[in-house]
């Protein structure tokens, strides 16, 4: 068989994302190659999420072999020619890679034993702009949690409603919820996905302009230029994230947010993960400040349009830049209660909110 190899080499560096990075179950560091029809099938999974790609190949025999995959996509990266010759016979624990004076061999894995992927045939899928889809996962994808004692909130909720689309996301210390409108007709659904597969989705879609969705079972299905992602659903119930966003506020401070965002980057060097950014509201001005005993201290003021009672609010440095850096425009809204009740970012747009819980400040 004989395919491009920058073609080949493309579509093995989308697929290899697949991957598994456990050295529990060898065959999943594989990549399934499938001769069929004048087709080369490429294939990875790591039981979570599996990544599907095919090209254009001269076919001579039909047939299947898994294949090391980071050593095959770092290889074929470097071959000295235009076209690959890829050979593996009935039984042969070997393949051949041959490309211009370069030949090389490299160990198989049984096509038998790697795992049967959900199918993508007889889906019903339905189409999307790939514009709204992904730009919603990027705003609400860092709020998502990491931490895999509480599988649901390593999800992302994805709903579908009558002309829009909901994205919501939190860890328990910070929320993200997008509402984006849709022009397609989609039937209403809700699944929660996780965070992992929808990252992998807005790489793997950043050139498309339509991104195809279908639901199975307990699987996800998105397809982008010729590239299927299947993923699980998570199980569970979601944090009903409309009860969480507080309706009434004290105080809704408009502040130019690349602004705040440079103050808040150059503060927030001198605060470790353990120690709180301070935000110090009060009349004309907000004053911005770190302060750690081992490291040092940091204070930056900026004007703003605050009247009444001061306010001293401490939030986590990380979680206040991804959220001032989620909104989109030049103004910020800055919506606050109490020092120890949460605190709301939203854009002047209103459809994105970003809610952040506050930490306890000293003295």
């Amino acid at each position: 068989m004989t395919c491009s190899r920058d073609e080949l080499a493309q579509k093995l560096a989308v697929v290899q994302r697949g991957v598994s990075t456990r050295a529990a179950m060898q065959i999943l560091s594989g990549i399934l190659l499938r001769s069929e029809g004048g087709q080369l099938h490429l294939a990875a999974t790591d039981m979570d999420i599996s990544l599907r790609a095919s090209l254009p190949a001269t076919v001579e025999s039909e047939g299947s072999v898994v294949v090391p995959g980071k050593l095959l996509t770092d290889l074929v990266r470097q071959l000295p020619a235009a076209e690959v010759r890829i050979e593996h016979g009935a039984g042969d624990g070997m393949l051949l890679i041959s490309s211009g004076a370069s030949v090389s061999r490299m160990n198989t894995y049984a096509a038998e034993d790697f795992p049967r992927l959900p199918e993508v045939e007889n889906v019903q899928l339905h189409a999307l702009s790939a514009g709204a889809v992904l730009e919603t996962i990027n705003r609400v994808r860092r709020a998502a949690s990491r931490d895999e004692s509480r599988p649901v909130l390593t999800g992302i909720l994805v709903r579908f409603e009558p002309g829009k689309l909901v994205m919501a996301a939190t860890d328990s210390y910070r929320l993200s919820v997008k509402e984006t409108p849709l022009e397609e007709s989609v039937p209403e659904m809700e699944a929660i996905v996780p965070a992992r597969a929808l990252e992998e989705l807005a790489r793997m879609g950043a050139g498309a302009t339509v991104l195809e969705l279908g639901v199975r079972e307990n699987q996800v299905i998105f397809g982008a230029d010729g590239v299927w992602l299947t993923t699980r659903r998570i199980d569970g119930q979601f944090p009903n994230y409309r009860q969480l966003l507080p309706e009434d506020f004290a105080h809704v401070v408009t502040v130019n947010r690349l602004e705040l965002l440079e103050v808040v980057r150059r503060t927030s060097v001198l605060a470790p993960r353990t120690s709180p950014l301070r935000l110090r509201f009060a009349e004309g001005e907000l004053v911005v400040s770190a302060q750690t005993h081992d490291v040092g201290e940091s204070r930056e003021s900026m004007p703003i349009s605050f009247s009444g009672e001061p306010l001293e609010i401490g939030f986590n440095a990380e979680f206040l830049r991804d959220g001032i850096d989620s909104v989109e425009g030049e103004e910020l809204k800055v919506n606050l209660i109490s020092p120890l009740r949460p605190g709301l970012l939203r854009g002047t747009q209103g459809d994105f909110s970003y809610l952040i819980m506050p930490i306890r400040l000293a003295g």
